[in-house]
């Protein structure tokens, strides 16, 4: 009989059930558990199952350059954070507010690890992620506009729950790069959140393009609403070369 059930669960794609079958028999049996919490536990194993492999997929989908985790995130030195607004960070509550959020500091003090070790956080909570260098992206636009694919990379980056512009403000930008960054933020405003990293201060951020009405706009929408977190210290590279 358990072989039975064991092959239905598999042909169902019933992973969850699948895996922990054998476990779930031996503790109804040793409990003598009920018939409905026997099921319960088998449907909470295919739940619990179904969200780690949608989770993993949200990762793979939201192309992190690497995999930083805010377990390797060196706490060692000052960085102008504290363990609070760390924990804060991690629940995601500038994500609940539908905030955005701005990391600013110099090079090298670990804007970039913390944006992706929030973002791999929000993909185990199932929400949507897309990575970005900012330059990459402009890249990337610049290319599906010349197949004609545009509007549709501007529909994808619209359907994720929270975009992450990675080194925003290292040049400055061409009308036509302002024009598509303001288009993503309007698609996106007030359906998804941006993390942004950057080394600029946001009030130096209209400088960085062309036309000052488009400046204003794109910085409108992403400051307001938003969350800043400035990060000090030296750079991660340099300690580093140094040991």
């Amino acid at each position: 009989m358990y072989e039975s059930v064991q092959g239905l669960a598999g042909k169902l794609r019933l992973n969850g059930i699948y895996h922990g079958l054998s476990k779930r028999i031996e503790e109804a049996v040793a409990a003598s558990l009920h018939p409905a919490e026997f099921l319960k536990l088998l449907l909470e194993d295919e739940q619990l199952a179904r969200r780690n492999a949608h989770a993993q997929a949200l990762t793979r989908r939201a192309k992190f350059r690497s995999q930083c985790d805010l377990e390797n995130w060196d706490q060692s030195k000052p960085r102008g954070i504290t363990k609070v607004k760390l924990k804060e960070l991690m629940a995601g509550s500038y994500f609940h507010r539908k905030e955005n959020l701005i990391i600013r500091g110099p090079t090298g003090v670990g804007k970039t690890h913390l944006a992706i070790a929030l973002g791999r956080i929000l993909c185990q909570n199932e929400v949507s992620v897309s990575f970005w260098s900012v330059n990459i992206l402009f890249e990337q636009l610049q290319a599906e506009k010349a197949t004609g694919k545009y509007l549709a990379a501007l529909a994808r980056i619209a359907k994720v729950d929270v975009i992450i512009l990675d080194d925003f403000g290292l040049r400055n930008y061409t009308h036509d790069e302002a024009i598509a960054l303001l288009e993503i933020l309007e698609e996106r405003y007030a359906k998804g959140i941006a993390i942004v990293t950057s080394q600029v201060e946001p009030a130096g951020w209209k400088t960085l393009f062309q036309d000052s009405v488009i400046s204003d706009a794109i910085i409108d929408r992403l400051n307001n609403p938003s969350e800043n977190i400035t990060l000090t210290g030296e750079s991660f590279r340099k300690n580093k070369k140094s040991n």
